[in-house]
């Protein structure tokens, strides 16, 4: 049996002026993993549009497709190509699990939720030849997962190859995020066994790894047993918390020693009226200041994240926000304008109140300003959202940031980290054009190899220290 297996490129990621290297990060797990339920015999190819040009001009038994909402068009055009060839065409992913109805005018196959439990049963269905319209996720675990088929990974044409999931959700629920709705019908929040994660890290190249699990530190108990595990390993890593996660006494020091050096934390908002509407308890009366110090003193880079347009907002939160980025030495920021996905309840409450302006989902992007906003007009909140870029990544900025660390060496790894990032997009086009993305790699990892704690002594004597303090 042929497969194609397509991640259709996001709209925002294909820039007419420079590709931006946001998105030739990481290859996409999601296909790879379900590509390793096919027999050994099946012809598979696996197409990920965002580093490669989509030929359209081959006949295979089946076609995949994995939509998220921004490349929702993209997705069901490719869909409708196919399906014209009398292919059959499989759509799973956030968006199809949104929205089932209008993904299913584009497909023969809809999958609603995590594919592990329906995966499976679609080949048994397909190769009997009785395939159904719609599966539906219900039963969750990650008990003998396969391992991703990462052979069949282009991974000259991404920075960070060696990209990870052990586990699936995140135990929070805050409104504006996509989880609930397409965990919905089971557990939203479950890892994989530590001995299986920690057998997928040792069969992976080289150093570096990037876990791309929503939040890596989502349950104590596993992590505390993987970090434990990873010890030794030589790994530097990458991942996503909470500013919870960071104060826990004793996680965050036992990730540096496993070699954690950069942690991707949701902020989201300084201001706690917006946290309590959107839910996100968990930020709630934790010190964003004393999570950050600590995050530093380790030797972790922080990339936090800031979402305008909430409804306490007024036209000063853009400059107040980088101002007070900019203070705390954040090294990288990324910045998001509320926006209302379907299924969550965020866009519940503003359908019901009339405040979202488009179903034009090439606009999700959290880019454009899609509702209507009790103290700003849209136009304000796109202005705002791109003066709040322009200006923290601006030099002057980016150096007053890099001062707030203590230390030469670690000034200019801030200074290298985040010019890197934002300041030199155009190079990076020309990097990405010529297929010589993963020549970067060893540089990455060697500003990231500085983001050390000073010594690894001193992260376990804060382990012991935290342990008696207990």
């Amino acid at each position: 049996m042929k497969v194609k297996m397509i991640l259709p490129a996001l709209t925002e990621a294909k820039s007419p002026f420079w590709r931006p290297i946001k998105y030739s990060l990481f290859p996409p797990l999601g296909l790879a993993t379900l590509a390793s339920y096919l027999d050994e015999d099946d012809e598979i190819n696996l197409h990920d549009e965002h580093v490669e040009t989509l030929d359209l001009n081959d006949e295979p038994d089946l076609v995949v497709i994995q939509v998220y909402i921004t490349s929702a068009y993209r997705a069901y055009q490719i869909a409708d190509h196919y399906r014209k060839k009398g292919i059959h065409v499989c759509l799973g992913g956030l968006h199809v699990t949104s929205l089932p109805d209008e993904a299913a005018n584009h497909a023969d196959t809809i999958f609603i939720g995590p594919g592990e439990d329906t995966w499976p049963a679609f080949l048994r269905d397909f190769r009997s030849g009785h395939p159904q319209k719609k599966y539906v996720s219900t039963t969750r675990t990650l008990e003998n997962l396969p391992f991703p088929r990462r052979d069949l990974i282009k991974r000259n044409l991404y920075l960070v190859p060696n990209s990870i999931v052990v586990s699936r959700g995140c135990p929070h629920v805050c409104d504006f995020c996509y989880k609930e709705a397409f965990f919905e019908g089971g557990k939203s929040f479950y890892t994989l066994a530590t001995d299986r994660a920690l057998a997928e890290i040792e069969s992976l190249p080289g150093k570096h790894l990037y876990f791309l699990d929503d939040h890596l530190f989502g349950n104590p108990r596993f992590v505390e047993h993987l970090f434990d595990g990873m010890r030794g390993m030589g790994r530097l890593w990458q991942a996503a918390g909470t500013v919870q996660s960071t104060l826990r006494p004793g996680l965050l020091e036992k990730a540096v020693i496993s070699g954690l050096r950069s942690l991707f934390v949701g902020f989201e908002t300084l201001n706690p009226t917006n946290l309590m509407q959107q839910h996100k308890y968990q930020n709630l009366n934790r010190d964003y200041s004393t999570a950050i110090r600590r995050l530093h003193d380790l030797g972790v880079m922080v990339n936090a994240s800031f979402v305008f347009g909430m409804d306490d907002d007024d036209e000063s939160v853009f400059d107040r926000t980088v101002e007070w980025a900019v203070q705390q030495g954040i090294e990288t920021s990324t910045f998001h304008i509320l926006t209302p996905y379907p299924g969550t309840a965020l866009h519940k409450r503003m359908q019901e109140t009339g405040r979202v302006t488009t179903q034009n989902w090439d606009l999700y992007d959290t880019r454009h300003a899609i509702i209507q906003h009790p103290h700003m007009s849209a136009e304000t909140l796109e202005a705002g959202y791109w003066r709040a870029y322009c200006d923290f990544y601006r030099w002057k900025n980016i150096l007053l940031s890099s001062r707030a660390h203590e230390g030469m060496t670690d000034q200019l790894r801030h200074l290298a980290y985040a010019g890197g990032w934002k300041k030199f997009e155009p190079v990076w086009d020309w990097v990405i054009r010529a297929k010589r993305v993963a020549n970067f790699l060893p540089v990455l990892e060697k500003v990231l190899a500085g983001f050390k704690p000073k010594t690894e002594e001193s992260a376990e004597g804060k382990i012991a220290l935290n342990l008696d303090a207990d």
